[in-house]
């Protein structure tokens, strides 16, 4: 009879702990999906400081054309000087992978802009890679992919 009780608070205590797994991964998951977010802002209003203080060192960028920036040509693209005016900006369907002190963040980034009255929109699919350096998430990938706009 113990053997068995023993057995049920195990499965019981081995279940509790599977449970509570995913709410830890919450925060985490939300800490990244915002990291993203900042991330795609700031390119679009072109703010360096930000890019710097969320990208590590050895940060590369793939750009959607296939272009592969280190962190500092990515920077120098978005200094201020260079500073235009940047389409809306959308970012959706998040999906979070968490390994350990690495994630794998995908999410869809819609434009959408109106110059001279002529609307415009697109969307790219943003794949990250952070990591996890000193108890913060910093970003050490960026790749862009186009998506095909829906056939009429």
């Amino acid at each position: 009879m113990k053997l068995a009780y023993r057995a049920v608070l195990a499965g019981a205590t081995l279940g509790a702990a599977l449970l509570a797994q995913p709410v830890q991964a919450a925060p985490a998951e939300a800490e990244l999906v915002s990291l993203v977010e900042r991330h795609a802002q700031a390119q679009s209003q072109f703010d360096q400081a930000t890019l710097r203080a969320i990208t590590a060192d050895n940060y590369v960028e793939i750009s959607p054309i296939g272009e592969v920036d280190s962190r500092e040509k990515m920077l120098s693209f978005y200094a201020p000087e260079s500073k235009r005016l940047a389409p809306q900006l959308r970012v959706d369907e998040p999906a979070v992978r968490i390994l350990g002190d690495m994630a794998l963040v995908s999410v869809r980034l819609s434009y959408s802009t109106n110059q001279g009255g002529n609307a415009r929109t697109f969307a790219m699919r943003g794949g990250y890679v952070a990591r996890l350096i000193d108890r913060q998430w910093m970003l050490v990938s960026a790749q862009y992919t186009g998506i095909r706009p829906p056939k009429p």
